[in-house]
């Protein structure tokens, strides 16, 4: 009898004889050169041992116990206010500078006009900074030496990015991509009136080579590589959208003081980010985004561009959403989005509750819970950006 044969006879007959199972499964595994290791295992497995405890537990748990040191805990605007210019404070030292170039230069890429509006495809430019994509769309409506306001509008994930948001339905395969997400925000903004710069940011869309990450994540090498040289993807992007700030305000189509911002996934989460670190957005929506980094980073998650390292000894994306206040924000959740997980997205709705109520201005706090899934909606958002910048 071959050992092949010898091994497949006392598996069979194993369970009339645990003991000497064992026992042989330590001569078969070692004559057929199997490692140490795995007998081990397999002996381990064998005795209803439990696995071993993996790097992903230590994280998980250790999550569960940050103490986020800087929580709002007051109840009036004196104190909210002491605590926002706090953790602001706090917010900027963690995400390094983020102000965009003080001189910069465009060049023009193409010029379209539509029905509806005119689409310039721009680029800016300045030392020592990477060149920024920026679509402008200008209404139609807009008559000589007459000015709108002007909305940011931010893009997701995707491989579209911003020209998803625009509106591009010239590219091949994008309809599919606006339909699901209702992800032409930027256009519907431009055909109600109002100015808009959607910039393309890192590491997508133009600004991507997706082929040369080997089917890697490029958001999360992206953090790694930058990280090693004291940068995060996360400030450059917020530099790069407060630079289409200044883009807008350099517009003699725009009022100066009436700027917007909506975004939807990252998108939703850059316009947090932005919103809160520049005073010059008077109204925001947030679509898709309430979401915790504690949890996100507890569950599958690679999003390297949303990380801000030592965040959470501190406080989480809720803190960060209440530097808003009091500005007007919408924050947009569908009922199917499954990015969005009730216990956590009620911690991070409670805490903009606690620091709008203690400013007196819940009223500029909404929730806009709408059924569908990951998407953008604008029921919400459209009238009260028509209410605060019009």
């Amino acid at each position: 009898m071959t050992l092949l044969q010898e091994f497949s006879f006392a598996m069979q007959a194993s369970q009339f004889q645990p003991f000497h199972r064992r026992s042989f499964l330590k001569r078969s595994l070692a004559s057929l050169g199997t490692t140490s290791l795995l007998t081990a295992a397999s002996l381990r497995a064998q005795e209803g041992s439990p696995p071993q405890r993996t790097a992903d537990d230590d994280i998980r748990e250790a999550l569960q116990k940050v103490k986020l040191s800087m929580l709002f805990q007051g109840s009036n605007p004196d104190e909210f206010r002491a605590w926002q210019k706090s953790f602001y404070a706090q917010l900027h030292q963690l995400l390094g500078d983020s102000k965009p170039p003080a001189q910069w230069k465009i060049k023009q890429e193409s010029e379209v006009k539509l029905d509806d509006h005119t689409r310039l495809q721009l680029l800016l430019q300045a030392p020592g900074v990477a060149p920024l994509p920026v679509y402008l769309l200008l209404p139609n409506t807009l008559r000589k030496n007459n000015q709108a306001p002007g909305v940011l509008c931010v893009h997701g994930h995707g491989a579209f990015a911003s020209d998803a948001v625009v509106g591009r339905r010239d590219l091949e395969g994008i309809e599919a991509s606006i339909q699901k997400a209702n992800y032409d925000y930027g256009l519907q903004f431009v055909r109600r009136g109002y100015v808009v710069a959607a910039p393309c940011m890192r590491p997508f869309g133009r600004r991507v080579d997706r082929p040369r990450y080997g089917g890697k994540d490029p958001c999360a090498v992206n953090f790694v590589r930058m990280q090693s040289l004291g940068q995060l993807p996360i400030t450059a992007n917020i530099r790069d959208l407060r630079w289409a700030i200044d883009l807008l305000q350099s517009r003699p189509e725009v009022k100066k003081d009436r700027i917007g911002c909506a975004g939807l996934s990252y998108g939703g989460r850059m316009t947090m980010m932005v919103t809160a670190m520049d005073q010059r957005i008077k109204v925001a929506s947030v679509s898709g985004a309430l979401n915790l980094l504690q949890e996100r980073l507890s569950r599958r998650y690679s999003c390297g561009v949303q990380v801000i390292p030592n965040l959470l000894q501190y406080g989480d994306y809720s803190e960060i959403g209440s530097l808003i206040a009091p500005r007007p924000c919408v924050w947009e959740t569908g009922s199917k989005d499954g990015l969005i997980v009730p216990k956590w997205d009620d911690v991070f709705r409670k805490r903009l509750q606690n620091a709008y109520q203690a400013l007196g201005a819940k009223q500029n706090l909404v929730f806009d819970r709408f059924e569908g899934a990951h998407r953008w909606n604008g029921a919400v958002a459209y009238p009260l950006f028509e209410k605060v910048l019009k």
